[in-house]
């Protein structure tokens, strides 16, 4: 796999010397079990695979190159390139200025930008008509375009089952950028519609069946769904994507199900399932399947909690708090720095984004057992900082030069 410069400022010494010892000892992924960095009271688990993934890495090298590209020249960005705090602080110090926050809200209008300016498209992707629209002031696209290829795998794929006849449903979360620029491409090519979660393809699958009247679809559905969306036309035969970020098990349960919903409603034969439903595994990102996988391996583990790291608004980094979180008491953190002291964190609600400080999560025990993984964006040097603050919390920071040597 392309290796990409990334700056310093975001590696880690000690995260690369485990990751690439682990790498070698495991070179096909089969061993999802955690690594242990024993510093005697303190004992850190570490997910076999965490961190910045291939399309965060590409986005960082293509944003940092196009600010040293573009000196005196008005850089913008899109929205975040990428849900990491410390990432897009660093770029907003360097100059480059965002239009849009993570939702859509404008921040400076389009009305601004002339021919003269950069403007950089987020990880994410963005919509056709945004790109459309850049293009119309003359502003070159392609070359500071850092949408992530798997990203572009799931647009490729709905074009692939579209042609075939196919509409399609999004599994995502109807605000998050992805899920917007998703929805904008497959619409473009045949009807489509987004579902949140399992509850919502339930509710979906009455449609399909005709169980409701075709005419809540337009109100239950609404901002949801494609222009000219034929309820009684267009849901009968169908594909499901995802957004590259949810949880793979998740997308694959809403697949299953309404898979299911087309066998019975039609009495598909296993050789004719294709007829009214599209096969797209294929759509599911690998660094969500890993990341997923080795939380789920590290939770095998006993432990007395487990911290998770990453940008409040990441989407990948609150389903690994989800999967934690069923297992023992979970902490959502962004940076050291929520590491109050050894009484007292400030932890991120996943679903409320509401930051509230926990007294006493630490256990009056030793050794003291901790899972740690972090989510897509985050940078393995954010990774370390959080280590090394628990290694101070229990005097032992001077044993991390010890472990770090066994993995070098």
């Amino acid at each position: 796999m392309k290796q990409f410069t990334v700056p310093n400022i975001y590696r880690s010494t000690l995260i690369s010397a485990v990751k690439q010892k682990r790498k070698q000892e495991d070179k096909l992924k089969k061993d999802f079990s955690p690594t242990l960095l024993d510093l005697g009271p303190l004992q850190v688990y570490l997910a076999r695979h965490f961190g910045f993934c291939y399309g965060v890495e590409n986005a960082i090298e293509i944003a940092f190159t196009t600010i040293e590209e573009n000196q005196g020249k008005r850089i913008f960005l899109l929205s975040e390139m990428i849900h990491n705090p410390q990432v897009n602080a660093d770029l907003t110090e360097r100059g480059v200025r965002f239009l849009q926050d993570t939702y859509g809200k404008q921040l400076i209008p389009f009305d601004e930008l002339t021919a003269d300016d950069v403007v950089i498209i987020p990880a994410f992707g963005t919509t056709l008509e945004i790109e459309q629209l850049l293009v119309g002031k003359g502003i070159t696209v392609s070359r500071y375009n850092t949408t992530c290829p798997f990203v572009e795998k799931v647009w490729n794929r709905s074009e692939q089952i579209a042609k075939k006849g196919y509409s399609i449903v999004v599994h995502g979360k109807p605000r998050h950028e992805e899920t917007r620029a998703t929805f904008s491409h497959a619409s473009s090519h045949t009807p489509t519609v987004v579902v949140n979660d399992m509850a919502e393809a339930i509710e979906l699958a009455g449609y399909i069946t005709g169980e409701k009247n075709a005419e809540q679809f337009y109100t239950e559905f609404r901002g949801r769904y494609s222009e000219g969306f034929d309820v009684t036309r267009d849901l009968q035969k169908i594909g499901v994507v995802n957004q590259t970020t949810q949880l793979a098990s998740d997308t694959q349960a809403i697949s299953d199900y309404l898979k299911q919903v087309m066998i019975d409603l039609y009495g598909l034969t296993p050789s004719h399932t294709g007829d009214r439903f599209a096969d797209t595994r294929d759509t599911l990102c690998y660094a969500t399947n890993d990341n997923q996988t080795a939380v789920t391996g590290m939770l095998q583990t006993d432990a007395d909690l487990a911290l998770i790291i990453g940008g409040h608004n990441s989407s990948n980094s609150s389903h690994l708090v989800e999967l934690c979180e069923e297992k023992l008491p979970s902490y959502f953190i962004d940076s050291a720095e929520r590491l109050i002291d050894a009484q007292t964190i400030e932890n991120r609600n996943w679903r409320t984004k509401e930051l509230t400080r926990v007294t006493g999560y630490l256990p009056a025990k030793t050794p003291v057992r901790i899972l740690v993984t972090s989510g897509a964006s985050c940078p393995d040097a954010v990774v370390e900082s959080v280590i090394r603050k628990l290694a101070s919390l229990y005097g032992v920071a001077e044993k991390l030069d010890e472990v770090q040597a066994v993995y070098a």
